[in-house]
This record gives structure tokens, sequence and C-alpha cells, in this order.
């Protein structure tokens, strides 16, 4: 039996950074499934492994310990598999980056889906989009890109902060290609850092995992199908 089971549904959205996370450092882990989720979340918090409102919920069965919230659970593999860096204020720039990748991944589904796609929506949204993947490019600039070559934060070999970056990036773009069309004109350092890290075997295996598991499919429901229309995906 793995140490960890992960609760997410079946698609390669947020909880993608959860297994991104487990698949780099090498750790294997079982899904709890869709039903298992909504039973889990239709029933009484007291009997809730840890209160959530809603996936990803990861448990590790070796230590004991139930987390929810995506930068809480990425947060603690970091500490527990040592993939943070030493540096106090890297430390807390990578879980800054991990925040901004879960508030990209709110903005480009409109909250979840409070609202659909529309093209006059997603034109005035595209600025905003260049936007938030500036952040990206002038982080790297002033740490570890400026060369295009290295690492989001700097050092020899990628951290978290790369690997959330690759899978925020890469799966958008491998999904909708006009955004990595955006990515690439607006963002050019973190379109190549995304696609050196995102050729890892580890993140290689895990996308063609999420391919074969399930198909096209990005975040679901109504909120998909109103961004492949805007989208032409």
């Amino acid at each position: 039996m793995s140490d960890y089971k992960l609760y997410y549904w079946s698609v390669p959205f947020r909880g993608q950074f959860v297994r991104a996370v487990l698949a780099y450092a090498g750790k294997d882990w079982t899904e709890g499934g869709d039903a298992a989720i909504g039973k889990l979340m239709e029933g009484p918090v007291k009997k809730m492994p840890v209160p959530f409102m809603g996936p990803p919920l990861l448990i590790d069965r070796k230590n004991d310990v139930a987390i929810a919230q995506t930068p809480a659970i990425v947060l603690y593999l970091g500490e527990t598999l040592k993939l943070l860096p030493d540096d106090p204020a890297l430390r807390a720039l990578t879980l800054k980056i991990v925040c901004d990748a879960n508030d990209v991944i709110d903005e480009i589904t409109i909250q979840g889906g409070m609202q659909m796609w529309t093209e006059k929506r997603w034109k005035e949204f595209v600025p905003r989009l260049k936007k938030w993947m500036s952040f990206w490019e002038e982080t790297g600039r002033r740490h570890g890109l400026k060369a295009r070559s290295g690492f989001l934060l700097g050092g020899d070999e990628p951290g978290i902060a790369d690997v959330i970056t690759a899978t925020l990036w890469g799966t958008m773009a491998d999904r909708f290609a006009k955004i990595g069309t955006i990515l690439k004109t607006s963002a050019p350092m973190t379109a190549a850092l995304t696609r050196r890290v995102a050729d890892l075997p580890p993140l290689k295996n895990l996308a063609a995992k999420a391919r074969e598991d399930y198909g096209d499919a990005y975040c679901g429901g109504q909120i998909e199908k109103s961004l492949r229309k805007v989208l032409g995906a």
C-alpha cells in the first residue's frame, strides 16, 4: 500500500499540482475516486479526515496526517520531502508561486464556473492573463532565468516552484493551444522553463498518464465547455 492517498476529481486541474509534486519526488499514491470524494463532501464534518469543502485532500498514511487546500498540501509535501529551498525568503516565495498558480486556475474558470466564458469576457481577460504570466517572467528574471537557462528561483536542480510552474502552464497550454501561444509570446523564458521541466521523466510520465486517464479534459463541466468554445479547442 502506498503512503499517500489523494482525493481529487478525475481531471488534471487543481489536484494535478499535488500529483506533480508527488511524482517529482518519486512517491506512489492511490486515488480516492470521484464517488468517494462526493461521499466525504456530503457526509458530516466530524467524519471527515480533515474539515474540507472540496478537494484536493491528501492523506499521508505513514504519518497519519490529512491535509486539504492545495497550497497547504504542497507546503506539507515540500517540508516533509525536503523539496523546499533552505533560504527562508525563497521558501516564502515558493509558497507565493503556489498560491499564484492556484489563483490563476481560479480565474481561468471564473471562480469555478460562477459565470461562463463569452467572447467578450475572454477578450477582456486576456490582458490580465498576460499580467499573470509576467509575474513568472519577472520572478525568473530576478532570480534564475536571466540567461534563459536554470530554474525559476536559481539553483542547480528544479524545485517545487518549477514543478508547479510547469504543471500550471504546461497542462493549460497542452489543452488550449491559444493559451500556449500567449505564453510563448508574453513570457518566453517561462515557456522555455515549462518545456524543460515538463520534459523531466516523472512529469512527462504523469502528463502521459493524465492523457490516458482523462483524455482532453481540463477542469470539466460547463465552464470547460465555454472555455473551449472561446478558444476553439
